[in-house]
């Protein structure tokens, strides 16, 4: 079944998780194709996160990804990344690992290749 239909709800109604085992790194799922794994999420690092555990992750997965709020670091790139901003990740891409000295909430897109 594909994500389901949902009009306007307030986000905030939905638990949030933790993710990879890291402190203060947690998701909300707003929507969820159970059969392909495609989903929408929002990812909250809470201030001082810092994936560095997690190392660089790459995906088999399209990812797109909008900062919605704060900003993170890329480790790696040795880059601050700041709200407002984009990316588009082909499956494979490296990315991270990442701290987030003041927070950061972004708005992720998960999409599986098609055959």
């Amino acid at each position: 079944m594909p994500k389901p239909e949902l009009e306007f709800f307030d986000p905030s109604e939905i638990p949030s998780q933790g993710v990879g085992g890291i402190q203060g790194l947690s998701e909300q799922i707003l929507s969820l194709d159970e059969t392909s794994g495609d989903y929408t999420r929002l990812l909250r690092f809470e201030p001082g996160t810092d994936t560095t555990p997690m190392g660089a992750l790459t995906h088999d997965f399209w990812e797109e990804v909008w900062i919605i709020e704060g900003s993170i670091y890329d480790i790696t790139l040795q880059r601050e990344f700041t709200a407002g901003m984009y990316a588009c990740r082909p499956p494979g891409m490296p990315h991270g690992p990442w701290r987030s000295p003041d927070g950061c909430r972004t708005v992720e897109f998960r999409r599986y290749e098609r055959e």
